[in-house]
């Protein structure tokens, strides 16, 4: 679709956004949303013409792209059918929702909570982890994001929990493997899971096991900066886990159907299977909120006869489970999964690493399927980030004028502290990969004027 220039009205939405809107992780008076008047596939634009390829895929959510037709028509024929009901009854697109989310988790995850997105489906894992083994205590990992509500944000560990973190909440935090900033000296990835893991198992050893309820990682951490974990590293968690008592929950919230070419990251790794696990976003593709937690039989089993003192009014709602089950079935048949896996191999892989051949300012490339990031330094061999670590103001400039540079070229960036994400839709087409290549080529001029 070609936009239409309208300032008069995009001024108009500007102003009323700016009267009465309150944007999140945001000083108010110091943003200037732009106003959006439309989105087809992988692009949008602006009320004055402008066109931008979006490589942030929203959040991280829209993996079918936007607008896709046939999930526009499952959620205009569920309105018209049943707009919305109560969770405690059985609809028919809220248990056909889950039979197909169930069918793709892995192992024994067969019974499917529903929420309303992400943060509220790690709040519901970690209830459930403590009620199942009656402990307290929740491991995280540092460089996480697990979601914006009390517990979740607590559970996080990125600088957006400093301002809420009273130190209350239950939660220890240790350092996951990222061989490219290692907090274990090590030299290969051996070493870095060997250590990482024995790392963890002494923070165990000495918060003392059995007041341990849950260990929560994301799969592959994501805004922290998409770093797969290293072979044997997951199925290690898996094992001291067993031993200990302790739930083993994945975050597959943002990796989750089809983003790492795989219908979950934990797909990637042979034999590992949660016994939690929470989704959101791709699993409609963030068409209406959803979210949820797959659960395995041991768990569910704790409350066959016991109420699971827990529940939300929007659970499993109408309109938003039957934009999943078109989701799933577009994913299905018109092979998403796949072309994320197949571009991401085969064509943004390849061009990032080119990338990464010509700009100084990129330190390391890393990634699977529609789900990349670039590190960006000041010099490769000290491996001295671009901008400080949760930098603001003058301080983040390098990464402000890169931002720029991008959206100048038709880039819609997605970026974090030193990094910037290369997740576009899942749908993304080999011209518009290269297209979105190609912009990032010209604005990462930009960072590399402040390589030392």
């Amino acid at each position: 679709m070609t936009p239409q220039p309208n300032p008069q009205v995009g001024a108009a939405v500007k102003a009323a956004d700016r009267a009465h809107v309150f944007h999140s992780w945001s000083a108010q008076e110091l943003i200037d949303p732009p106003a959006v008047a439309g989105a087809e596939g992988s692009y949008f634009w602006d009320y004055d013409g402008n066109r931008y390829l979006d490589f942030t895929s929203g959040l991280v959510f829209t993996n079918i792209g936007y607008q896709h037709p046939k999930v526009v028509a499952a959620i205009q024929e569920q309105a018209a059918t049943m707009t919305t009901f109560a969770p405690a009854f059985a609809v028919e697109a809220r248990s056909e929702a889950a039979r197909l989310i169930a069918g793709r988790t892995p192992g024994d995850l067969d019974k499917i909570f529903f929420t309303n997105g992400g943060a509220d489906a790690v709040e519901h894992a970690v209830r459930m982890a403590r009620l199942h083994t009656g402990r307290a205590k929740v491991l995280s990992a540092y460089r996480s994001y697990h979601g914006g509500t009390h517990q979740a944000i607590n559970i996080t560990g990125d600088p957006r929990r400093w301002a809420s973190d009273t130190g209350a909440a239950g939660v220890v935090r240790f350092w996951a493997p990222f061989l490219y900033r290692s907090r274990f000296y090590a030299e290969n990835e051996r070493q870095e899971c060997e250590r990482a893991l024995q790392h963890l198992e002494d923070t165990i050893v000495f918060e003392g096991p059995q007041t341990v309820a849950a260990i929560i990682l994301e799969t592959i951490p994501g805004t922290a900066g998409i770093m797969t974990p290293p072979p044997g590293y997951l199925a290690g968690v898996r094992e001291i886990c067993d031993r200990y008592g302790i739930v083993f929950i994945l975050d597959e919230v943002m990796a989750g159907f089809g983003r790492t070419g795989k219908w979950f990251a934990v797909d990637h790794f042979e034999g590992v299977v949660p016994d939690l696990m929470t989704f959101a976003k791709g699993v409609n593709s963030g068409y209406v909120p959803l979210g949820g937690v797959a659960i395995s039989g041991a768990i569910a089993e704790t409350f066959a006869r016991r109420p699971y003192p827990g529940g939300l009014t929007y659970s499993g709602h109408p309109l938003a489970c039957a934009a999943a089950v078109a989701t799933i079935n577009v994913m299905e048949d018109e092979g998403v999964v796949e072309n994320a896996a197949r571009l991401g191999a085969d064509v943004i892989g390849p061009g990032l690493a080119d990338l990464a051949e010509r700009h100084p300012s990129v330190g390391e490339v890393r990634g699977l399927g529609m789900f990349w990031a670039l590190e960006l330094v000041k010099n490769r061999e000290t491996r001295e980030p671009l901008v400080p670590y949760n930098a603001t103001g003058e301080a983040n400039a390098p990464m402000a004028a890169f931002g720029a540079a991008a959206k100048k070229n038709g880039l819609w960036p997605f970026i974090n502290m030193n990094r910037t994400h290369v997740v576009p839709p899942c749908t993304v087409t080999e011209a518009e990969a290269k297209e979105g290549l190609a912009a990032l080529d010209a604005a990462l001029t930009a960072a590399d004027e402040h390589v030392a």
